[in-house]
């Protein structure tokens, strides 16, 4: 089978990183010390390629209607243009399709930026509830793969760290319009050698920092520009080392069709108070919450995997995502527990035939380079 390849590709591959199949995509997993390319984002600048997601731009004039009844997250809390949300888009049966964030420009105009793995079925299920809802939004992907002829494709390079924007303005003077935006904002930018850019202050690592979304063309110079103002090329084991500590979801891992928002941590995510429909509403009500979604630190020598079983007093869960931890030198996991089960409790994880201690925690670990836990 022949990987899809980001505009990045041969950088990545003349930087001498290691790739891996990541869904269907040829992927950097480190460029060498997966390690020190996790500390450069915690403590300095990292940048990822994030160009195997999917942007789709939303246009039309019942939008915002449209969005209402397809996403969990309300966004009715977009009011400024710039401001971004959360959130998962639910089937019929209350399982996550995807989580996402949607932007907002316009009342004519939103953007979506979906998951990899997902986006083929993202743009066909958001298609679909196009045509059955009679919304008339015009649905345009900008993926290279799935872009319409003569609609220009875009990359995304996520610039993380306490450093992070600082070296982006180094590189991009442009991007200072940004130097005001809050989290969970944008701002678009004309940059005289880029064009458009979007800036974006989210992220994937619980640090400060960009996302910054630009022309596919421009992507590999733009790179290479934050690489020379110290921004340190990071790969996919980073990105996910990073996002643990941080407690943020990863999707076919801590979630999935068959997951609802509510059993995976993310009832923040959905929007139950209003009158308004959604999609999955009538079963996230029905059934309510049915897990605890935690975290646990590894007491004993060993190392937290996903699929690990979890053995506490009032009965088995299971590991969704484990790993080592480099910003605190110990073994966390995320978790799907009893429902009762709470942050103190004590609890065993089978690994290998052997019952290790385990201790359940409050997520997030690690948040803006400070240990939350201990």
């Amino acid at each position: 089978m022949t990987l899809q390849a980001t505009p990045l590709n041969a950088i990545h591959r003349a930087l001498g990183a290691r790739m891996v199949d990541f869904g269907g995509w040829d992927m950097p997993v480190s460029y060498g010390s997966q390690i020190e390319e996790h500390n450069a984002v915690r403590t300095d600048a990292g940048m990822f390629d994030v160009s195997h997601m999917c942007v789709v731009d939303l246009v039309g004039a019942n939008t915002r209607t449209f969005l209402r009844g397809l996403l969990a997250n309300n966004v009715d809390k977009l009011q400024t243009p710039g401001k971004a949300l959360y959130s998962c888009m639910l089937d019929e049966k209350g399982g996550v399709i995807d989580d996402l964030i949607v932007y907002f420009f316009a009342e004519d105009r939103f953007r979506l930026v979906v998951n990899a793995s997902t986006a083929l079925g993202d743009i066909e299920w958001i298609r679909a509830r196009n045509e059955a809802t009679g919304s008339g939004v015009a649905i345009t992907p900008r993926r290279a793969d799935v872009a319409p002829e003569g609609t220009d494709a875009l990359g995304i390079i996520a610039v993380q760290g306490p450093n992070a924007r600082a070296r982006v303005y180094a590189a991009f003077p442009s991007t200072q319009p940004a130097d005001t935006l809050k989290p969970f904002n944008a701002v678009v930018v004309q940059d005289p050698a880029v064009g458009e850019l979007m800036v974006a202050r989210t992220g994937y690592t619980g640090e400060d920092g960009f996302e910054l979304v630009v022309p596919a063309e421009n992507v590999a110079g733009i790179w290479e520009k934050l690489q020379a103002a110290g921004v340190r090329p990071a790969g996919l084991g980073a990105r996910d080392t990073l996002r643990l500590e941080a407690g943020m979801n990863l999707y076919g891992q801590d979630m999935d069709i068959e997951t609802s928002p509510l059993d995976a941590g993310l009832a923040w995510t959905v929007d139950l108070q209003s009158e308004r429909d959604f999609t999955g509403k009538a079963a996230l009500v029905a059934n309510g919450q049915r897990k605890s979604f935690l975290g646990l630190i590894l007491r004993d020598k060993g190392v937290l995997r996903a699929h690990q079983k979890v053995i506490t007093a009032s009965g088995e869960g299971e590991i969704t995502s484990g790993t080592f931890s480099p910003s605190l030198s110990l073994s966390v996991a995320f978790a799907r527990l009893p429902k009762d089960i709470a942050p103190g409790d004590e609890v065993q994880v089978e690994i290998r035939d052997r019952k290790l201690a385990a201790t359940v925690v409050k997520l997030p670990f690690v948040r803006n380079g400070k240990a939350l836990v201990s």
